[in-house]
């Protein structure tokens, strides 16, 4: 099965390798000036052609007392080898790990991240757990709404550990928001004014496109997919914008993580402008129980819910009531995307006649436009971390740092 060609950090060591010494590599990790906590890591081997067909990784950290072996998962792609572990536990700011790598025929890992597809989406779970489910099949919509409110290609339900589900689709109050969701507002081509977010207002739609790869295993499991952005345009629909969504859950024990990858590229022959507006882009619904009475945001700039809308922030979070006391989901923003760090776009307390549902919004282009042109590609990543309990600012820091400043892998002897 095709493996995905894009979707997270890729910490690389150049080492040549022969076919024999590729079965036993040594390196370490080491963690920078900042302390790591249960972090994803991956090598990247430089070239397939040294690893003997049919073999899986074998993982083993070498300590002080002795050697562990720490679940890894190979992901192929074309000439490109990585291997992707879980750097578990906490490891202090400026130390090292080591660990040695080789291949073995006889060995195969239990995939505790899995993949089903019911023929209308796919989960991801982790134990049996699931994280999310992708919606690549057109949603049904409510008896007396209007079709145009139907569209594909969004994450519903998401959920935390304890099996809350975090999102809701189709609220009554907007009938267009669809769990976790990435279409645009203002979007102008050909001169001519389009919106791709408010549904009802038949200017424009995006569609699941089709599903490219799948992938589970040990440490990590997600997709590939692709999304077309489609306007209404006089003479009939025109696809406009290809997006491909890559989206991984990782083998993390103390909550769901996982990364969201969107690669925007324009299909048609003008430039698309997406152009400012006070929301677009990756959004988050959150299940309807969450209110102005029982939920709390917070962002990386200490800003709180009646201050957030507006301003910019490298992460947010909202924890809110659940039958586990309390659960919660922090979003985390990558450094390199457009406008960053991202303007944020919420509900304050008042919201909805004063219920303060939540809604959050990365809005790259909250306060400024944004041209793509033909032939060319445009990256947004997020990393979600969802969890039951508490959120502190310290854990979002470290859980951000390791996204979006990780570990050094360094090659040995």
């Amino acid at each position: 099965m095709k493996q995905l060609r894009f979707h997270i950090i890729i910490l690389t060591i150049m080492v040549q390798l022969s076919p024999a010494a590729a079965r036993r590599i040594r390196f370490s990790v080491d963690a920078g000036e900042f302390a790591r906590q249960d972090c994803p890591v991956t090598l990247t081997l430089p070239s397939t052609k040294a690893i003997r067909a049919n073999s899986s990784p074998m993982l083993v950290e070498l300590t002080p007392t002795g050697r562990r072996f720490i679940p890894s998962q190979l992901v192929l792609s074309g000439d490109t080898a990585q291997v992707a572990f879980i750097l578990d536990g906490v490891t202090p700011a400026r130390t090292r790990r080591h660990f040695q790598l080789r291949f073995s025929r006889a060995y195969r890992a239990h995939a505790d991240m899995n993949v089903s597809d019911d023929s209308r989406s796919l989960t991801l779970s982790r134990l049996g757990r699931p994280v999310l489910a992708y919606n690549y099949t057109l949603a049904d919509v409510p008896q007396g709404v209007s079709s145009l409110y139907r569209r594909s290609g969004y994450i519903h339900p998401a959920f935390t550990p304890s099996g809350f589900q975090l999102t809701c689709i189709q609220p009554t109050d907007h009938r267009h928001h669809y769990g976790i969701w990435n279409p645009w507002t203002h979007l102008v081509y050909d001169g001519r004014l389009y919106d791709l977010w408010n549904l009802g207002d038949s200017l424009g739609t995006v569609r699941a496109a089709g599903i490219q790869s799948v992938f589970s295993g040990a440490v990590m499991s997600g997709f590939q997919a692709r999304l077309s952005h489609i306007i209404f345009a006089p003479q009939g629909e025109q696809p406009v914008i290809d997006e491909t969504w890559a989206v991984t859950a990782w083998n993390s024990p103390d909550g769901f993580l996982w990364d969201f990858e969107s690669l925007l590229t324009p299909c048609a022959p003008l430039p698309v402008l997406l152009q400012e507006y006070r929301y677009a882009g990756f959004g988050f619904r959150a299940n309807q129980l969450w209110t102005r009475d029982n939920s709390t945001m917070l962002t990386s700039e200490g800003n709180r819910r009646p201050d957030i809308d507006g301003t910019r922030a490298r992460w947010i979070y909202v924890t809110g009531a659940s039958p586990a006391g309390h659960s919660g989901l922090l979003i985390m923003a990558f450094p390199a995307n457009y406008n960053s760090p991202e303007p944020l776009r919420i509900w304050n307390e008042e919201a909805n006649g004063g219920r303060g549902d939540v809604f959050i919004n990365f809005a790259p282009t909250k306060n400024t436009d944004w041209q793509l042109q033909p032939g060319q590609s445009y990256r947004l990543r997020y990393r979600l971390f969802a969890y039951d309990g508490e959120m502190t600012p310290q854990r979002a820091e470290q859980l951000w740092r390791d996204f979006a400043n990780p570990p050094l892998v360094i090659s040995e002897p």
